[in-house]
């Protein structure tokens, strides 16, 4: 655990959407008082419905946020990478944790107080602004995704998380992208995520490789994805 270097705070808070028109000295202070921790892979960073301690800053490596079932079962919510900020929901409603939260793979994170966070919406209002944006888009994100998992097949879902990662022809897989967590993120099972997986490429629309997967056809991936059962 460690303070936040000033500069360096400033700049990759600028980066986040919640404080792009909040001045710098503003910006400072709050740099000053985060707290920076390093989390391994696998490492527990938030867990569901414990008490909030503030909002979280990814500033480097990749994070899950899930939903557990009672069965132990994870339902990922959203993939967070750096310069994303999470949490945001208990924040400033004052409510526990919303959902769990782990390292994909070693990273860096800043932890916020809630209190210096409140009193800066005090002293900045358009920062309200970009916190109801931001939240509205999260309720966007989470009907998109009860949409899918109620109304879609699993190819469906598949087809549309692929074109969602796409860069430009292919999808890079991390070494933390397994099929199993591929599973998670699509509400279904290992098995089913492989015989999806095995379809689309025997239709032509892509090819598995180790380490990425190339996308062949990207309309008729689009197609697949519109389709609701």
């Amino acid at each position: 655990m460690s303070k936040v270097e000033s500069p360096h705070g400033v700049a990759l808070l600028k980066a986040v959407s919640y404080f792009s028109d909040v001045d710098s000295a503003a910006l400072d202070r709050l740099a000053q008082s985060a707290i920076r921790r390093t989390y391994d892979a696998g490492q527990v960073i938030l867990i569901d419905g414990e008490p909030c301690t503030g909002l979280y800053v990814v500033e480097s490596g990749w994070l899950k946020v899930v939903k557990i079932g009672l069965d132990g079962r994870e339902q990922v919510l959203q993939m967070l990478r750096a310069g994303e900020a999470f949490n945001a929901i208990s924040v400033f409603t004052d409510a526990p944790n919303q959902a769990s939260v782990s390292a994909l793979e070693t990273s860096v994170v800043w932890i916020i107080q809630r209190e210096l966070l409140m009193k800066l919406m005090d002293e900045h209002p358009a920062l309200a602004q970009h916190v109801i944006k931001d939240l509205a888009g999260r309720v966007m994100h989470l009907v998109r995704l009860v949409e899918d998992l109620s109304l879609r097949s699993v190819e469906a879902r598949l087809a549309r998380l692929l074109l969602e990662q796409a860069e430009g022809e292919s999808v890079q897989r991390r070494r933390w992208a397994t099929q199993a967590e591929m599973a998670s993120r699509l509400g279904t099972v290992p098995d089913v995520i492989n015989r999806a997986l095995r379809k689309l490429s025997e239709q032509g629309l892509i090819h598995v490789e180790r380490h990425q997967i190339q996308i062949l056809n990207k309309e008729g991936l689009r197609g697949i994805a519109q389709v609701i059962e």
